[in-house]
């Protein structure tokens, strides 16, 4: 693969360290910022350095942004600006955009940029920018009209893309660099339910545990009764990952975990299966809410397919007036219906709703959206992959033809949506070129 990108690697680097410092979690509307001044400021960064180079911008009321380039058929390349919560644990700041590594942990100096979106999908959305950039700057005019299209609420609800779709016309075919390398032609159902457990004997008067329901808890905190602290004397901890520490002052048990995309529940440590662990060895209808959602009597992880097993990561709860809900987030195999877990969960007994609700995506692994990415990803890496399936949920299912591609690599540490995520300096220059050689493909 010819090195066509290396001469703006200083910029790309320097663009990706500036849009990490916007703190671009959803924040109250203000000021027609729907989501927030700082998503806005972010937004308008990126759409002032597009025009900076050039190309055509449009920003649709700070919900939405495209960058335009070329003749032709539209083709949609779906990006986003905001991120999750920072949360708790970082080792450079969140929003600082710091280039650095710790060589306590064996690591060179220089190598990582840091910060929430580094990966989940600001470097990205920067690669893929540059990608058009560098065809623009040879003279080149694609024969497909391509739409960088970034949102600004990805993480929370779409209520970019449904903004989007009511002023636009959204392309049918596109791709989202928000995922995994290679190709990715199905994407598992999503489904955030939340579940209401009336509490007989509390032993606890407060509960709060996660962020995000589709982040892996990493913190729970219980305010307990005398009687249930009581039983934390001798009591064995068996989640792994995960620990108890309890403050005799104020009565609070607090839970430590990992957090993880809730997608990849397995790659993080749930401390709210921890903490209804312990709840449930002192009540047996904490017990219930534990055998449930975490021990899966209900049997919902048998659902498997093609696509895969069926996950489910309990990631949200509250205890308030004897009623303890929990919001889980489970990804369901492509090829089932919805059905085949609201039957299971009508069967259970337990009182539930549907928060959110997103179909499977399923595309053809031979169409030639995915045959031509999967090309490029070969050439560029000397496989002979095939494309995959995941349960993640991309701005893909935006389009009737689209698909996610990148920009995580196999075997290499995950960090989205976790503490510390960050960029290397090698994926950065990985990405750029597969995104150049990809866009450059589709344009032909």
């Amino acid at each position: 693969m010819e090195n066509v990108m290396e001469k703006y690697f200083d910029q790309i680097v320097q663009s990706t360290v500036e849009i990490l410092r916007f703190d671009s979690s959803q924040k109250p509307a203000v000021n027609g910022c729907p989501f927030g001044k700082e998503t806005a400021d972010c937004l308008a960064y990126f759409l002032e350095l597009a025009q900076g180079m050039g190309f055509e911008t449009r920003n649709y009321d700070n919900y939405v942004g495209e960058v335009i380039f070329g003749e032709g058929k539209d083709f949609a390349i779906l990006a986003h600006l905001d991120v999750v919560p920072a949360g708790s644990g970082w080792k450079y700041p969140p929003f600082g955009g710091v280039i650095n590594d710790d060589p306590s942990d064996g690591g060179v100096l220089g190598t990582k940029i840091w910060g929430r979106g580094a990966m989940d999908d600001k470097a990205p959305a920067i690669a893929c920018l540059y990608a058009l950039k560098a065809i623009k700057d040879q003279g080149i005019v694609p024969h497909r009209t391509f739409k960088l299209i970034v949102g600004c609420n990805e993480e929370s609800g779409w209520k970019c893309i449904e903004h989007y779709n009511k002023v636009a016309v959204m392309p049918e075919e596109g791709f989202t660099p928000d995922a995994d390398f290679p190709a990715i032609y199905a994407e598992k159902g999503i489904l955030h339910f939340a579940t209401y457990f009336p509490i007989n004997q509390p032993p606890m008067s407060a509960l709060n545990a996660g962020e995000r329901v589709n982040m892996v808890c990493d913190r729970a905190e219980i305010t307990l009764t005398r009687k249930a602290a009581g039983a934390l004397i001798g009591y064995q901890n068996s989640v792994d990952g995960t620990s108890l520490s309890y403050d005799n002052t104020t009565n609070i048990l607090t839970v430590s975990g990992k957090s993880a995309h809730g997608s990849t529940p397995d790659k993080g440590a749930n401390a709210l299966g921890a903490a209804l662990a312990f709840l449930g060895s002192v009540s047996a209808d904490c017990r219930k809410a534990y055998d449930l959602l975490f021990a899966d009597t209900m049997g919902l992880k048998t659902l498997c397919d093609e696509t895969g097993r069926l996950t489910m990561s309990p990631d949200v709860a509250t205890f308030k007036d004897g009623i303890l809900t929990v919001t889980t987030d489970v990804r369901f195999p492509a090829t089932y219906p919805l059905s085949a877990v609201t039957d299971k969960l009508d069967r259970s007994g337990v009182q539930y709703e549907i928060v959110n609700y997103q179909a499977p995506l399923y595309n053809d692994p031979n169409g030639k959206l995915i045959t031509t990415l999967m090309g490029v990803y070969n050439a560029a890496t000397g496989k002979n992959d095939k494309a995959i399936a995941i349960g993640g949920g991309t701005y893909a299912r935006a389009l009737k033809c689209g698909c996610a591609f990148g920009p995580e690599l196999p075997d290499t540490e995950p960090t989205i949506h976790q503490a510390n995520e960050y960029v290397t300096l090698d994926a950065l220059r990985f990405m750029i070129k597969i995104y150049y050689e990809a866009i450059k493909a589709i344009a032909q």
